[in-house]
């Protein structure tokens, strides 16, 4: 396969990049900024490497690479919670989430290449070992007997922080699950460190070996400005396509870094020109020390729709949703008064597809922030599934 074969050359000539876990290695910081998000980092964990920090243009304090990577004083507002959308209502064990009824979630790793500041689960990294997935037989053995599960979802954490021998153990058992059609690799990897994708044969043969023509491997990317689609993370997202993989792109709506309609548009209709697909703009979820990144709704929804304006049908994919608690609820109109909402994936059916209508709330920030309902419209749509019984 010429593919693998090229990636072998690759490896002769391999980037060693360096990780930064110390806000003191900053070394373009003033003391001063050291000495404030110092304070920061021991609250939420700061971690990243040389070469995305070498994204960043140290002479703007506003550069949107920085504010993705760079503690922020304001990070200790007391604002938010650490677990935002109830993960732990769905936890059948540590590191196994089921909410919606095809899909299980395995929180495979608690080691990120970076964390970015606004994470809606930086709870597992103050308290990694209560999150992540400890005992795979028995996680295996719980989607072995739900034979509704079509999709198993890794992520944590991001699994490219695993050694390709461990993560390749963990797919061979779920693909020998007959039901299971897709494996999901939720991972910002291609954007904080391609490297690591460019110049490892082994995760290659993985996805070759287990993307297969009937049941694929999907890669949800993490790109949130068009800055991070350099020439190398191109090539990571490139190599994973010709190994099989289908790519999906998922970004949250982050102040300062895509707030602005033209720089959301870039970013889709760049994800658009290497087949990375737009799926989901996500409202940035109110986890604790997350207020100075977050957007207000119905900003955001106005943000994207004039993104969307600018590109093509192919760029225009992703859907405007936020991750609450009772599932995925898509923001899909507004007018002077009114905003719309629909369940675009609903944790309880009697929500599949609900649809509702409340008074504008420019202020509002999550779902739960609006209380003056104008209708709601239940769906009523009988149960299907898509799989075996």
């Amino acid at each position: 396969m010429t593919t693998l074969r090229g990636t072998q050359d690759n490896i002769r000539h391999t980037i060693m990049v360096k990780y930064i876990t110390k806000i003191e290695q900053l070394e373009q910081l003033s003391e001063r900024e050291q000495a404030e998000l110092k304070n920061v980092a021991e609250r939420f964990a700061f971690h990243s490497n040389d070469y995305y920090l070498s994204l960043i243009n140290w002479d703007d304090p506003n550069d949107p690479i920085r504010r993705i990577i760079i503690p922020d004083i304001r990070e200790l507002d007391e604002w938010g919670r650490l677990d935002p959308s109830d993960e732990k209502t769905y936890t059948i064990i540590p590191g196994l989430e089921h909410k919606y009824n095809s899909t299980v979630l395995l929180l495979v790793s608690n080691v990120c290449e970076g964390i970015c500041r606004y994470c809606f689960r930086k709870r597992v990294f103050i308290k990694s070992h209560r999150e992540c997935l400890q005992d795979l037989p028995t996680a295996l053995h719980y989607i072995r007997q739900h034979t509704e599960i079509t999709n198993v979802l890794l992520t944590g954490g991001d699994p490219l922080a695993l050694k390709s021998s461990k993560l390749e153990n963990i797919i061979r058992q779920i693909r020998q699950i007959d039901h299971v059609q897709i494996i999901r690799i939720g991972t910002k990897m291609p954007a904080f460190n391609p490297y690591r994708i460019v110049d490892d044969p082994a995760l290659l043969e993985l996805v070759h070996k287990y993307s297969t023509e009937k049941k694929k491997i999907y890669f949800m990317t993490h790109f949130v400005h068009p800055r991070e689609l350099t020439d190398v993370a191109i090539k990571a997202v490139g190599l994973l396509q010709r190994c099989g993989a289908v790519i999906a792109n998922q970004t949250p709506l982050i102040k300062g870094v895509n707030d602005d309609p033209e720089v959301l548009a870039e970013l889709f209709a760049k994800l658009s020109f290497i087949g990375a697909v737009p799926y989901y703009v996500f409202q940035c979820r109110p986890a604790l020390g997350n207020r100075a990144y977050t957007v207000p709704i119905e900003q955001g929804y106005e943000i994207a729709e004039q993104a969307n304006g600018y590109v093509s049908g192919l760029a225009k994919r992703a859907r405007f949703v936020m991750s609450h608690s009772s599932g995925k609820i898509e923001v899909v109109g507004k007018t002077e008064d009114t905003v719309y909402f629909k369940y675009h994936r609903a944790a309880c059916d009697e929500d599949r597809g609900r649809f509702m209508a409340f008074k504008c709330n420019p202020n509002a920030y999550w779902f739960d922030d609006y209380d003056e309902v104008i209708q709601d419209y239940p769906a009523n749509l009988p149960y299907r599934s898509y799989g075996p019984e």
